[in-house]
C-alpha cells in the first residue's frame, strides 16, 4: 500500500538569519546559504509541537529572496565564556557572518511518531485526546494554528533566537522563488544533532555534496527515526 504523504508548509522572513556551519570553528561562526534541516524541522515544530507525538520530515526549502552575506558584531554573555569571565560578569565582543533580509518558503512531511515507548505520559495524553490521530489530522492542526498565528514558541532564523521573523505565516502572492540563482554546492552540511529522534543521544549526522538548485534545496530523506 503507497504511503499518503501530508505535506505542511510556511513561508518565514526576516531581517537576520544564521544557520551555523560547524566546519568554521567558533570564532567567527559563518552561516550556510540555506536553513539546515534542523532549522526547518524546529520552525516547523513552534507550530505544531506534538508532545512529540508526530514526526516532522522536512522536505526542502525555496530561497525566495537573494542571499546577501553581512559581518555582525554583539556583545555575548552566555555560558561559553571563560571561567574568569562568566566570574566577574564580563562579556566580550562576537562577530560573525550572518545572512541579511532573507526569505524561504518552507516544505515538510508530517507522520505519527511510531515508537510511543519513548513518548513521555503527556504526549501519549495529547495523541489519544486526537481525533483520528495521523497525518492527515496533524495537517489540519497545523494550517488552522498557522493561519492564526498561534505557536507554542516564537520561531527564530536560525540557532541565535534574537534572530526573530519579520513575516511568518501562510505564502504570500508577491513571494517568488530565486529560480535565476547560480547552482551552489555545499560540500557539508549539519542534517541533525539528534538523529536518532527523542530522548536519542547525540548522533551528528551530515549530508555531503548538498545541491542548490534553482533557488531550491532539498534535503532528501535521510535516516528517519520512526
Amino acid at each position: 500500500m503507497k504511503t499518503i504523504a501530508y505535506i505542511v508548509q510556511l513561508e518565514i522572513a526576516g531581517d537576520t538569519a544564521m544557520w551555523t556551519r560547524p566546519d568554521t570553528g567558533d570564532n567567527p561562526p559563518v552561516s550556510y546559504p540555506a536553513p539546515t534541516y534542523s532549522a526547518v524541522k524546529a520552525i516547523f515544530e513552534s507550530v505544531l509541537w506534538g508532545g512529540p507525538a508526530i514526526e516532522i520530515i522536512p522536505l526542502k526549502a525555496e530561497i525566495c529572496a537573494p542571499v546577501q552575506f553581512h559581518n555582525y558584531y554583539t556583545n555575548y554573555g552566555g555560558p561559553l565564556r571563560k571561567t574568569t569571565n562568566i566570574k566577574h560578569g564580563d562579556s566580550y565582543q562576537l562577530c560573525a557572518t550572518v545572512l541579511i533580509d532573507v526569505c524561504y518558503r518552507l516544505y515538510a512531511e508530517v507522520v505519527p511518531y511510531k515508537i510511543k515507548g519513548r513518548l513521555p505520559q503527556a504526549a501519549k495524553n495529547w495523541d489519544n485526546a486526537t481525533t483520528s490521530p495521523g497525518g492527515h489530522a496533524y495537517q489540519e492542526i497545523f494550517a488552522r494554528r498557522l493561519k492564526r498565528g498561534q505557536c507554542f514558541a516564537v520561531p527564530c532564523l536560525g540557532g541565535w533566537r534574537e534572530f526573530t521573523p519579520s513575516y511568518f505565516g501562510e505564502f504570500r502572492d508577491d513571494t517568488h522563488v530565486m529560480s535565476d540563482m547560480e547552482t551552489a554546492v555545499i560540500p557539508s552540511m549539519l542534517r541533525q544533532v539528534f538523529s536518532k529522534g527523542y530522548q536519542s543521544e547525540v548522533a551528528y549526522l551530515y549530508d555531503t555534496d548538498v545541491e542548490i538548485t534553482g533557488g531550491v534545496l532539498a534535503y532528501g530523506k535521510g535516516e528517519r527515526p520512526c
